[in-house]
């Protein structure tokens, strides 16, 4: 069995490792218009990892934990947020930039992204969530994968290549709320890798990049070798 990545619309991605492991980050399942109804029923769930508390990455974290009972790992202050909401105490597992946590077979290290995440409470009001993150994945193979969350492009993308050399890379390319194509351009000319997933783009008319777009631009930065792997949200890719 080799490892495996599905797209389900937005930022959303599920992760399956070679001995089977199933690993859920940024769990927008049922409000997702993007994800095909279908994929929004798990039949196993290991993990999942929280990169910050918008509402269309935190999800539905709090039902898939209970119903799968898997730990959930996240920036500190969301690991409180959840537990106050009924997460169990043993599933919140809090962490921070530049840690490493083992879960489920695999090394999670949250990496820094350049983002908000305030938590909106049903109420109206907003909850301070921590620094929005990235998170470098490497699996029982030690195949390594970067999910960028939501994130800008920035500098010390150079770091995570040097630190941890991805061999691919889930980048937001839909501009307006995240970095668009020119920006995740710069962003794979940073990190040195040679295959880019695309993320966080047509899930709402305002996020207007596209992979294609994604493509012209590394043309323009003599990246063409680069493979931007395009899916349809539910499609399966290997890693």
């Amino acid at each position: 069995m080799s490892n495996s990545i599905t797209w389900l619309g937005h930022s959303t991605v599920k992760i399956t490792t070679g001995k089977g492991k199933v690993i859920l980050v940024d769990a927008w399942l049922e409000g997702n218009p993007s994800c095909p109804v279908a994929a929004r029923k798990l039949d196993r769930l290991d993990a999942i990892l929280v990169t910050h508390g918008h509402f269309d990455h935190l999800g539905e974290t709090l039902a898939l934990a209970a119903r799968h009972g898997c730990p959930v790992v996240s920036i500190f202050e969301i690991a409180e947020w959840l537990k106050k909401k009924g997460l169990a105490e043993e599933n919140a597992w809090a962490m921070n930039k530049g840690g490493t946590v083992e879960v489920a077979g695999i090394s999670a290290t949250m990496v820094q992204a350049h983002h908000s995440g305030g938590i909106l409470e049903e109420d109206g009001s907003v909850v301070y969530a921590g620094e929005p993150a990235g998170y470098v994945l490497r699996l029982e193979d030690e195949t390594c994968i970067y999910h960028a969350g939501d994130t800008c492009v920035f500098s010390d993308m150079s770091l995570i290549a040097d630190l941890y050399e991805p061999s691919m890379a889930l980048l937001p390319i839909g501009d307006r709320f995240t970095m668009g194509p020119r920006e995740a351009a710069l962003a794979i000319e940073l990190l040195s890798v040679r295959r880019v997933l695309p993320i966080h783009w047509g899930t709402f008319p305002l996020l207007t990049g596209t992979p294609q777009a994604l493509r012209d631009e590394l043309l323009k930065r003599g990246l063409e070798d680069v493979e931007v792997t395009e899916v349809a949200p539910g499609g399966v890719v290997s890693c």
